[in-house]
């Protein structure tokens, strides 16, 4: 048999090495491409803000400085020198004075984004989190819309609030990966409309995702109706993920309407059965989460005395939540602290 070189394992290596070294070059060039623009947009700022500086703008150009140069550099460089990236430039500028900062991981289009956000540490929030999470701009722009930050902020203190911005948060406990609610509108449900419970756990698995996206950082799938047997009683968990940061399974009961006390005690027998029969060694204990649409916190605060505190129950929604309830509930908070001070 010939020795061909598309038969030869060691052909194949070196075939397998030039496509990996070359996708990576590719990444690395893209990557290298979007830095390089990123600082020139900046230094761009840089330029249009300390001319404005000298005090000479106002006399020479007036109002019209940025519509003027806009014009000019249209001329010499072609549209990328629209009024509105000029602008943009400047704001970019006097966002983050200090270039050496900036993330070479997020792109031009990341950072218009981010722009577009006016409060400081909103803005610094969403930042932070699409570098750890490595957003695209997509999943921004959803996250945004989504009202992620405000979400999470409405259920701290100002310190709380504060502290989502200064860095990536942290998951070193259960509790960390818990939302005041979960926003399922991704899954473009008309309103009014009502789901069954087995509709609503598909529709989440064939948006998994963005399901997995919302749940946050470090879920994997594990199983959608995960089968368990006690006694010969057959019962099925409708989700199953595992977390890697955490080193737990989490296991998911979707409820359409107000948890009952028997749903609580349900998923606590669940928890039970894969700490005893599914863990493995360095697994930690099972979290159980119970997604519902409506909850009633004297309830749950009854049903779960005394149970595992790794046991939560949080709402769902399926469409946006008001931004500007949400918005006054954060400001409300924040005066509150200051007039406290």
């Amino acid at each position: 048999m010939s020795n061909t070189p598309a038969k030869n394992a060691d052909y194949q290596q070196l075939l397998d090495n030039i496509g990996s070294r070359f996708v990576k070059g590719q990444k690395n060039t893209l990557q290298a491409i979007n830095q390089g623009l990123v600082i020139t947009y900046w230094a761009i700022g840089q330029h249009i803000v300390e001319f404005e500086q000298q005090g000479v703008a106002k006399a020479q150009y007036g109002t019209q400085l940025l519509a003027t140069l806009s014009k000019d550099l249209k001329l010499q460089h072609g549209k990328g020198f629209s009024l509105s990236n000029i602008k943009r430039f400047r704001q970019f500028y006097l966002a983050y004075p200090k270039g050496a900062t900036l993330s070479h991981l997020l792109s031009w289009s990341h950072w218009v984004e981010l722009l577009k956000i006016d409060n400081e540490t909103e803005r610094l929030f969403y930042q932070n989190q699409s570098i750890s999470a490595n957003w695209s701009i997509r999943e921004l722009k959803r996250q945004k819309d989504s009202g992620l930050f405000l979400r999470l902020a409405a259920s701290k203190d100002k310190a709380g609030i504060l502290a989502l911005a200064e860095k990536d948060k942290l998951i070193e406990t259960p509790a960390d990966i818990q939302r005041d609610s979960y926003i399922f509108e991704f899954l473009k449900i008309p309103e009014p409309y009502q789901l069954s419970e087995s509709a609503l756990e598909q529709s989440l698995c064939d948006h998994l995702q963005h399901f997995l996206l919302e749940l946050g950082k470090g879920f994997t799938f594990v199983g959608q109706q995960y089968r368990i047997t006690l006694n010969n009683s057959h019962y099925k968990v409708d989700l199953v993920f595992y977390h890697r940061i955490l080193r737990c399974f989490v296991l998911i009961d979707l409820k359409i309407n107000e948890v009952k006390h028997q749903d609580i005690g349900q998923m606590n027998m669940y928890m039970g059965y894969f700490a005893k029969e599914e863990n493995i060694e360095g697994d930690n204990p099972p979290i159980g989460m119970i997604l519902s649409k409506d909850k009633d916190d004297l309830l749950v605060e009854y049903a779960t005395y005394g149970m595992d505190s790794q046991l939560f129950v949080q709402k769902y929604q399926l469409y946006l939540p008001n931004e500007a309830e949400l918005r006054a509930e954060i400001e409300r908070t924040l005066e509150e602290y200051q007039d406290e001070s």
